[in-house]
């Protein structure tokens, strides 16, 4: 009887990254570490821990330690969360924007302690790189419900003009702040229901500014003729119109007839 000796598992096979895998391999351990804890509580060694590297390969590829690190990890989370707002210009304009919030809030919930660090800043590792990093995000995303908006200055689109843009810049920080407090509260309402409230809060300020802006209401105007009725748009009116109807004593009288 022949015996058979015990044949050891195959060894992994060790594949050598090139310089842009492995930087990206870097910056994802570093995001994820990033996510859930403060910046300046985050070492590089816990770093390459997590990227199954050593201490010293970090530093050849960021030299600059944990700020340049950061700054890196930075831009590369601020461009995921631009992406968010990219959305192709199809289907009406509030469910464009609600498939927007959606990501954009799936985006928060994975990263939510490096997302409340990263907008209310006071991190030891904040610079005026990093402030940049953020409004850059914030501009692009104005930028992308501009053009939901029809106002980005497109073929056949007019830019938008300075009440507009206030606008939707302020319903911006409004997102942000929204999305800071529901962290604090425990990601309370649902995601969904914090994401339907804030189209609603778009709408609303949209119809408001409206009412005294020329340009405004135009965008208004052309967007309620692509609203379907059982879309966030006609959801809103249905809900709002009756109490709209109480305040119609607040109407000035209709003059007498002779």
């Amino acid at each position: 009887m022949t015996s058979t000796a015990a044949v050891p598992p195959p060894r992994a096979t060790y594949r050598r990254l090139s310089v842009e895998e492995r930087r990206a391999q870097l910056l994802l351990a570093a995001l994820g570490l990033f996510a859930h804890r403060a910046p300046e509580e985050v070492s590089l060694d816990e770093v390459a821990v997590a990227a199954g590297v050593s201490r010293p390969l970090v530093y050849r590829y960021f030299p600059g330690g944990r700020q340049q690190l950061y700054e890196a990890a930075l831009g590369s989370a601020a461009d995921e969360l631009t992406q968010c707002f990219t959305e192709p210009e199809t289907g009406p304009p509030t469910e464009r924007v609600a498939r927007v919030l959606d990501r954009y809030l799936r985006f928060v919930d994975e990263h939510d302690t490096g997302f409340s660090a990263l907008l209310r800043g006071g991190s030891v590792v904040e610079t005026s790189r990093t402030t940049t990093i953020v409004d850059g995000v914030r501009r692009a995303a104005a930028d992308e419900i501009l053009r939901h908006l029809g106002r980005m200055g497109g073929t056949g689109e007019k830019p938008a003009g300075p009440r507009l843009r206030m606008m939707v810049r302020s319903w911006i920080a409004a997102v942000e702040a929204a999305s800071l407090i529901w962290l604090d509260d425990g990601k309370q309402p649902a995601a969904a229901d914090l994401r339907g409230w804030l189209v609603d809060h778009l709408i609303a300020l949209l119809t408001a500014t409206a009412a005294t802006d020329p340009e405004t209401a135009t965008v208004v105007h052309d967007l309620l003729a692509l609203e379907r009725s059982a879309g966030p748009a006609g959801q809103l009116a249905e809900r709002v119109i009756p109490v709209v109807v109480e305040a119609a004593h607040l109407l000035p009288a209709a003059p007498a007839s002779d």
